[in-house]
């Protein structure tokens, strides 16, 4: 009986981390947390990710497994929320630049051309990430994580370099 419950408390040793209950319980916290129906099961696959991460990198295990899971998951409910807002902002930007009352196709080639130049004046560690965030629209956590560099100075090199593209933009009168 007791040896059950330590195996409950840690899920099973030798294959997965999260025992019935704690999956379910996962789950709940991240349906509550607004999470459709269909990407539970990625969510829970993510809580059982960053528990076997958690092992693998010589943590101990947490002293309370649901517990912790049930954080990750709400954690991660709010990731996807904000996953979410960006891409609802994404599509909203992406509508206005269809409307017929944007900008000419010559301001759009001017701007085009001012956006370029603005780049190459950029030192290469601010232009790097300004596309890496805004053309191939990854995350910041993505960026740092593929550049192998803190989220903060991810952040700091993007608004520096926003900072820095707004000002030329401003400089040359094109916005």
């Amino acid at each position: 009986m007791l040896r059950r419950k330590a195996r409950r408390a840690q899920g099973d040793q030798h294959g997965d981390p999260l025992d019935a209950d704690q999956e379910r319980r996962v789950r709940a916290v991240l349906a509550l947390g607004g999470v459709p129906q269909a990407d539970l099961l990625d969510g829970v696959q993510q809580v059982r990710l960053r528990l076997l991460e958690r092992a693998a990198g010589g943590q101990e295990a947490p002293r309370d497994v649901s517990a912790w899971a049930a954080v990750v998951a709400s954690h991660l409910a709010m990731d996807w929320h904000r996953a979410k807002r960006r891409q609802e902002r994404l599509g909203e930007r992406l509508a206005s630049l269809r409307q017929p009352d944007h900008a000419s196709g010559e301001d759009s080639r001017l701007l085009s051309v001012a956006v370029a130049r603005g780049l190459d004046e950029l030192p290469d560690a601010q232009r790097q990430i300004l596309v890496l965030r805004f053309y191939a629209d990854l995350p910041v956590r993505g960026i740092a994580e593929e550049l192998g560099i803190p989220e903060g100075t991810v952040k700091s090199r993007l608004h520096t370099a926003v900072r820095a593209l707004r000002a030329r933009l401003h400089e040359d009168e094109v916005v």
